[in-house]
């Protein structure tokens, strides 16, 4: 939370533009970022290792024994997972249940000891008797060869602490300061701390333009605000509001899918960017009996906006642009979003039934679901199987900047 001295520095620091749209009070809110899919399930999933001890000095043979007889993803497949322990190193319950197999067992866990566990790969991938042939043929070995299930978390940790959590339970682990399950915890505080002191600003103007639209009949109150964010200056580049309603007898509950507040923003750039490119003297005008995409600006504050030059018309769309949105936007936008190439997105209206960002589970105690089951949230912000991503956040305001209630139903 900020106070209202950031607000005024925020404020002042934008063009005039942007202070001469704003018709109401602006207060700051809370960022809280999205959770993905992967990162709702169970903290980890656990399979089956199998491991083997031998003399130290024949570290170096076992591990070229092992990479000449087995695939390269089996001998890579743990990274991490420390590839070599000592016995001092592993887990109290595994010690205990080595050190107390035989009298051997019980000197290779005394003293300084002079052999080291060592990791073969996924017990599911593995022939245990191949195994226990090879390695009777290391120097030193024991008479009956060593091989033991042991079971580990198959992600990697996502923090310091959870892989010394992870290496007193399971098995030696290693944070490599990365996040397999989203973005980076470093990379989203980073990224709220560069959009928290004007977030506010840009909401309120989504806001803004969605109870213009609203009250003008043009469509459900939904708003959304593009701008850019170069070299420590924030630019407004798109203001649109949701026109679903243009030109269209409230006959149905959907109205028209491609005047969605998204769909508009993002279009209003790419119009901006052909401007930019001087190919409206190539443009050849389509006469249309109904215009699907309702992409010209219908309100005086979206005109002010689009008259406005692109800050840098170069590059692909609305990569790394940030965008701003009333709503939750539904899984036609968020895939627009997506292959626009945005950069980050703020909401602030969750849409349990139709929302195509969030991740979590749409619980049957939500009034709307009348006891049904609503499954699992899309998540689509953030998805290994998809080819872009960026970093999303809901907007939590306690002031005036609130969304006006809509059905739970509509596609945003």
């Amino acid at each position: 939370m900020h106070n209202d001295d950031s607000i005024g520095a925020a404020l002042s620091a934008q063009d005039p533009l942007v202070r001469d749209l704003l018709r109401q009070e602006v207060e700051h809110g809370v960022l809280i970022p999205l959770k993905t899919n992967l990162e709702l399930r169970d903290d980890y999933a656990t399979g089956n290792i199998l491991i083997t001890r031998v003399p130290t000095k024949a570290v170096a043979t076992t591990i070229d024994l092992l990479r000449e007889m087995l695939p390269e993803e089996i001998v890579k497949g743990v990274p991490h997972l420390r590839r070599c322990a000592k016995p001092s190193d592993l887990p109290a319950h595994l010690k205990t249940q080595f050190m107390n197999e035989t009298p051997q067992s019980r000197q290779i866990h005394t003293g300084k000891s002079t052999w080291i566990y060592l990791i073969l790969g996924p017990e599911s991938m593995l022939s245990r008797e191949e195994l226990a042939q090879a390695l009777s043929t290391v120097e030193g070995a024991e008479e009956e060869v060593f091989i033991q299930s042991v079971p580990v978390p198959m992600v990697a940790p996502t923090s310091q602490i959870q892989a010394a959590m992870w290496s007193q339970h399971f098995w030696p682990c290693v944070y490599r300061k990365n996040n397999p399950l989203g973005p980076h915890p470093s990379q989203v505080c980073r990224h709220t701390e560069e959009i928290a002191n004007d977030a506010a600003i840009w909401m309120t103007l989504a806001h803004q333009v969605a109870n213009e639209a609203h009250a003008g009949g043009f469509g459900e109150p939904m708003g959304a605000c593009i701008v850019q964010r170069e070299a420590g200056k924030t630019t407004l580049v798109a203001l649109a509001a949701d026109a679903r309603w243009h030109n269209q007898a409230q006959t149905g509950c959907t109205g028209n899918p491609m005047a969605h507040a998204v769909l508009r923003a993002i279009s209003i750039v790419a119009q901006k960017l052909v401007r930019a490119e001087h190919r409206e003297e190539t443009k050849v005008d389509t006469i249309l009996e109904f215009e699907a995409f309702q992409d010209k600006p219908l309100l005086e504050s979206e005109q002010k906006v689009f008259e406005q030059d692109h800050p840098s018309p170069d590059g692909y769309l609305c990569h790394g642009l940030e965008m701003y949105l009333t709503h939750e936007p539904c899984v036609m936008c968020s895939m627009a979003i997506l292959h626009s190439r945005m950069g980050k997105v703020v909401f602030g209206y969750r849409m349990p039934l139709t929302g195509g960002l969030c991740a979590e589970d749409r619980g049957r105690e939500h009034p709307s679901l009348n006891g049904a089951d609503g499954g699992r949230g899309l998540g689509l912000f953030w998805r290994r199987e998809l080819n872009w991503s960026l970093v999303a956040w809901e907007w939590e305001s306690g002031g005036s900047v609130r969304p006006s209630p809509v059905d739970m139903a509509i596609h945003a």
